[in-house]
């Protein structure tokens, strides 16, 4: 079975998209706003350039090398309140921040998928989940917030550091998580000899990188083997399988192929589609109806694939 959607993070608290077009975004993290390039942001700006002035932070690139430009109001890092934990901000080398927002809505899935599954286990059994390329942690926090053990796997030390701390600030530093510093395909591999198996998997994997000892990570040559050793790393009864993707230029179907083979062999569905977030409402904009909702645009954010066991 098959099914597609659009994953749209709205308007919360400590985060918007205040704006976005020609080529950037402007958001607001708790009580920062930042500027950064965003290469699907085709149209034209709505507020003045009197406010994006406005923001707290600008990154700019120029060729290969890109910089912040922060006011001294800023702070180094701050905690925002996001998708039902509390993680930290941080301007970082690579126009990233420490979370991408448009997820929150896999997280709230994530949720549901452990919850469902430890209604189907003995009391004393945990749902297992092996979550990689976990970065600073938002998926694992929100996996481990449900109950679940988590084995949280990042080639980047410094991700990992991070992603420890927002279990500390969200109050669940004390929860069943193991933070593995090591590439990807490396650890799935040992998983494979010590035959140790996972109720569910959650990748991340970017279009290039590298791991600790510098391996380097092609997603074109080699996210089909990943998988396919993750496969071989699954309980005889899984429960998901999530695949995030941003930046390679592949679209969900794609995806949705690779997961093909668990349908055939454990039933469930595939749910696949685009991650995306909506502006919020502008002063210019209406009252806040369900038309101006209507109204407001959608920045296209990544896909994804997604697959559950059945009920």
């Amino acid at each position: 079975m098959r099914t597609s959607d659009i994953l749209i993070t709205q308007p919360s608290p400590d985060y918007e998209l205040l704006d976005s077009g020609e080529g950037e975004k402007l958001e607001r993290f708790g009580k920062f706003v930042l500027s950064r390039p965003d290469p699907q942001a085709l149209w034209q700006k709505r507020l003045t350039a009197s406010e994006w002035k406005k923001a707290d932070g600008s990154f700019s690139r120029e060729e290969s090398r890109g910089d912040w430009s922060l006011k001294q109001t800023i702070t180094d890092r701050w905690p925002i309140d996001f998708g039902g934990l509390r993680l930290y901000i941080k301007p970082t080398a690579f126009k990233h921040v420490g979370i991408f927002p448009e997820q929150a809505n896999n997280w709230e899935w994530l949720e549901e998928q452990v919850r469902s599954a430890k209604l189907k286990m003995p009391s004393e059994d945990a749902v297992e989940v092996l979550n990689l390329f976990g970065y600073t942690g938002g998926a694992t926090l929100a996996c481990a917030q449900a109950g679940a053990k988590v084995v949280h796997v990042d080639g980047s030390k410094s991700a990992i550091a991070w992603a420890r701390e927002n279990a500390e600030l969200s109050g669940l530093a004390d929860r069943p998580v193991r933070w593995i510093l090591d590439d990807a395909r490396t650890f799935v591999g040992r998983e494979i000899k010590r035959h140790r198996q996972y109720d569910g998997i959650v990748m991340d994997p970017p279009a290039f990188g590298h791991g600790p000892e510098n391996e380097l990570w092609k997603i074109e040559e080699d996210l089909l083997s990943l998988v396919d050793d993750c496969m071989n790393i699954l309980k005889d009864e899984p429960r998901f399988f999530l695949i995030n993707g941003y930046s390679a230029g592949y679209s969900a179907l794609a995806y949705e192929n690779i997961l093909l083979p668990l349908t055939e062999k454990f039933g469930g569905k595939i749910t696949v589609g685009e991650l995306a977030i909506q502006e919020s409402k502008s002063k210019e904009s209406g009252t806040g109806s369900a038309e101006d909702a209507e109204r407001r645009r959608v920045l296209p954010c990544g896909i994804f694939a997604r697959w559950e066991a059945g009920k």
